[in-house]
C-alpha cells in the first residue's frame, strides 16, 4: 500500500498549497528565542490572524457579495451549489478549497508557545495584556474551526503542532463527530472570554463580548443543525451517519440527540444574553455600515475592521455607489420586509403601494430595507426636474445590477469615499443585534414560548427598524402560504408562525452581511428549493419604459414573455440553471479533497482514516451520487 501511496503523491504533484495534509510548518513567527518575551511580541504574532475575519476588498467583492450564494442576492452567474452536475470533488491545490489547516497550525503554535512562556515566567509585562493576546489566540482557533465545521461537519481536532512522524500524522487526521467539534469550539471561546479584556486594548481588536457573540452563533448553529437534520447522514448517532463505521460506539455526551440539542441551545441563550443585556442597539441602523469613525467599547458594534487611506483600503463605495456592483437583492428578500405598521405586504388593511416602481414598493417599509436599497425616492437632476430611479441593469460584466434592487448598504456619502482604492469606511464584523436575535431564536427553539428577555429584545429590534413593536400583530397577520421564503417549511410542513417571524427578523437585520446561506443550511430550508426561480424587480409592467428598448433586449435581462419580474437565471437559454434551482441534499456539506485520502492511508489496514461526505465520491473531478439516500 505504501507503493501506491507514493505513486499517488507523485501523480498528484502534491505541494500542499491550499488543500493540505497536516504535515506543515507553522506560520513564520520569526526567531522564537527572540520573540514571545513581551505583550507587544504576542500582539504582533497574533495580528496576522485578523486577516481571516470578513472584509471589503480593494477593488471588487468582500462582505457585500457573500450572500450571492443564497436566496437573498444573486451575482452575475448561477451558483453550482444549487443544482446538480457541475459541482465536483475538489482537486488538491484548488483555490476554493476549505480543507486547509495552515491557520490552525499557526494558531496552535502561538497558543502552545505562549502558554509555555507564561509557565516559565519568560514573558515580562502587564499580565492582563499577556492574557488578552493569548485569549485572542483561543478565539481565532475557534473561529477557524467553525469555518471547517460549516463546510465539512466532522473534522479532526488538533491542539498541538504535529510531528513529522507519518503514522502520528495519519492518526491525527481522523475526523471527530461534529457535536464534539462544537463542544471543543465552545470551550475555546469560554477560554477566550475568560482571558480577554472587557474593553478591547485598542480599536479594531477583539474583546470579551466578541467571544460571547461567537459562542452564541456557534451553539445556535449546531443546535438547529442537529435538530433539523436529525436522523440523517449529516448528524451523528444513527446508522445513516457517514461516521458510524468509524465510531460504532458513538454516544452523545448529553445522553441523547434531543439532550445534545438542548445543551447547545442553553449555551446559546446564556452567551447571547451576556451581550444583549449589556449593549443597546445603535439608533441609526445605516450609519453602522458607512461610518468613518471608530466605534466605542459600549457600542452595538463589538468588532469592526478599520481601513486607512494609503495603507489598506477598499473600493466599496466607489464600486457599489457608481454601478450595480454585479449583484442585487432578490424579490424574495424585499418581500419579506414588513410595513411600518408591522403588517406583511399582503395583509388586509396595509398601505402597500405595489411593486410597479421601486419607489412605490419601499414606501412605508422597514427602515432597514429603505436604507439598504437604492431608489428610495425621486431624484433631482441638474435641470431641477424629477425622474424615477433607474437601476443599472444594462451594464456589462461585474457592474450590472443583476436584479434591479441595487445595494446601498455599505455605501458612504462622505467626501472622498467614492474614489477608487480610497474607501476607509469600517466593516462591522460582530454586532450586539446578533446576540438579540440568537437569544430570540434559541429561547423559542428551547421552550416553544417567548419568555425571558425575548419581548424586550424583539421590541428593541423593531423600534430601531421603524416598525410597530407589537410583534404579535405581525404573527397573527402572517399567512405562510403567501410568504416568499424558503424557510417557512420543514420536511414538507409549515413551521410555527412565531418561529418564522423570528427567522424573518434575522433575515431583514442581516441583509447583505453574508449570514443567509448558513441559516438556510442549518434550518434544512434548502430542501424547499425545487425548480426555484430567483426574481428581481418588476421590470416589464412599468419600469421598462425608463429604458431605451434596445438596451434591455434579449441576453441583457429576461424578457417580458417569461415574467414581468427580472429572472437572472433566464436571461439566456444556455444557462445551466435556466429552469431554476433544485438543491441537491448532497451539497449540504463539501466533499473532502481527493488528495487527502491518499495521504491518510493507514499502513496497517490499507484504508484511509478519513471518510468522504455523504454522496460524494473518492475520485478526482467527480460529481455527487444524487441517488444517495441522506434520509
Amino acid at each position: 500500500m505504501n507503493k501506491y501511496l507514493i505513486l499517488g503523491l507523485i501523480f498528484l504533484g502534491i505541494n500542499m498549497t491550499s488543500c493540505d495534509f497536516l504535515d506543515r510548518e507553522p506560520l513564520d513567527f520569526g526567531d522564537e528565542n527572540s520573540y514571545f518575551k513581551s505583550p507587544e511580541d504576542l500582539k504582533i504574532a497574533i495580528n496576522d490572524f485578523y486577516d481571516i475575519l470578513p472584509k471589503m476588498k480593494p477593488l471588487w467583492g468582500g462582505v457585500y457579495v457573500e450572500d450571492n450564494t443564497s436566496d437573498n442576492q444573486i451575482g452575475t452567474g448561477a451558483s453550482n451549489l444549487f443544482y446538480q452536475g457541475e459541482k465536483k470533488t475538489i482537486k488538491q491545490g484548488a483555490d476554493d478549497c476549505q480543507w486547509k489547516f495552515e491557520n490552525l497550525r499557526g494558531i496552535n503554535f502561538f497558543i502552545n508557545k505562549t502558554e509555555s512562556q507564561i509557565k516559565e515566567n519568560a514573558i515580562s509585562g502587564t499580565e492582563e495584556y499577556i492574557n488578552h493576546y493569548l485569549g485572542e489566540g483561543y478565539f481565532f482557533r475557534a473561529y477557524d474551526y467553525f469555518r471547517l465545521l460549516r463546510n465539512y461537519g466532522d473534522v479532526p481536532i488538533l491542539t498541538e503542532m504535529q510531528t513529522d512522524d507519518l503514522n502520528k500524522l495519519i492518526a491525527s487526521s481522523k475526523r471527530a463527530p461534529r457535536n464534539e467539534v462544537v463542544r471543543f469550539i465552545l470551550k475555546d471561546l469560554d477560554r477566550a472570554a475568560e482571558l480577554m479584556l472587557q474593553n478591547a486594548p485598542e480599536s479594531g481588536r477583539l474583546s470579551k463580548d466578541a467571544a460571547y457573540v461567537m459562542k452564541a452563533r456557534v451553539a445556535l448553529y449546531e443546535a438547529t443543525w442537529e435538530k433539523y437534520h436529525a436522523g440523517t447522514c449529516f448528524v451523528p448517532g444513527n446508522a445513516k451517519w457517514v461516521g458510524s463505521e468509524a465510531y460504532p460506539d458513538f454516544k452523545f455526551e448529553a445522553g441523547s440527540a434531543e439532550a445534545e440539542v438542548n445543551f447547545f441551545l442553553d449555551e446559546a441563550i446564556t452567551a447571547a444574553d451576556k451581550v444583549a443585556s449589556a449593549r443597546k442597539l445603535n439608533k441609526d441602523y445605516s450609519s453602522m455600515f458607512n461610518s468613518l469613525t471608530v466605534f466605542s467599547n459600549t457600542d452595538e458594534v463589538i468588532l469592526a475592521r478599520y481601513y486607512a487611506s494609503g495603507v489598506i483600503s477598499h473600493s466599496c463605495s466607489n464600486y457599489l455607489g457608481r454601478t450595480g456592483g454585479g449583484t442585487g437583492f432578490t424579490r424574495a428578500l424585499v418581500n419579506s420586509f414588513l410595513m411600518k405598521d408591522g403588517l406583511p405586504i399582503y395583509a388586509q388593511g396595509t398601505d402597500y403601494k405595489g411593486d410597479k416602481m421601486i419607489i412605490y414598493e419601499i414606501q412605508n417599509r422597514d427602515n432597514r430595507l429603505v436604507s439598504s436599497i437604492k431608489g428610495g425616492g425621486l431624484i433631482m437632476n441638474g435641470n431641477d426636474t424629477l425622474y424615477y430611479f433607474r437601476p443599472q441593469i444594462t451594464l456589462t460584466g461585474n457592474e450590472a445590477s443583476t436584479t434591479g434592487y441595487e445595494i446601498s448598504k455599505f455605501v458612504s456619502s462622505e467626501p472622498g469615499q467614492d474614489v477608487q482604492y480610497a474607501g476607509t469606511s469600517a466593516t462591522p464584523i460582530f454586532r450586539a443585534a446578533e446576540a438579540y436575535l440568537v437569544y430570540l431564536e434559541a429561547y423559542f427553539e428551547r421552550y416553544g414560548v417567548l419568555g425571558g428577555n425575548c419581548d424586550a429584545y424583539w421590541r428593541e429590534l423593531r423600534i430601531r427598524a421603524g416598525v410597530d413593536p407589537d410583534y404579535n400583530k405581525t404573527i397573527q397577520a402572517t399567512d405562510l402560504s403567501q410568504e416568499n421564503d424558503l424557510a417557512t417549511k420543514w420536511r414538507g410542513s409549515d413551521i410555527d408562525r412565531t418561529l418564522y417571524n423570528i427567522r424573518r427578523e434575522r433575515r431583514c437585520e442581516f441583509l447583505g452581511e453574508g449570514m443567509r446561506l448558513d441559516d438556510l443550511k442549518r434550518w434544512r430550508a434548502l430542501d424547499n428549493m425545487v425548480s426555484y426561480q430567483v426574481e428581481g424587480m418588476n421590470l416589464w409592467e412599468e419600469m421598462y419604459k425608463l429604458y431605451e428598448k434596445d438596451k434591455i433586449g434579449e441576453g441583457v435581462v429576461s424578457q417580458s414573455g417569461i415574467s414581468t419580474y427580472i429572472r437572472p437565471l433566464q436571461k439566456s437559454a444556455t444557462n445551466a440553471a435556466y429552469n431554476g434551482y433544485t438543491f441537491p441534499k448532497q451539497h449540504y456539506l463539501e466533499p473532502i479533497p481527493i488528495s487527502e485520502f491518499l495521504l491518510t492511508v493507514d499502513t496497517n489496514t490499507g484504508k484511509s482514516v478519513l471518510y468522504q461526505n455523504p454522496g460524494w465520491p473518492s475520485n478526482a473531478d467527480g460529481t455527487a451520487d444524487y441517488t444517495y439516500d441522506c434520509d
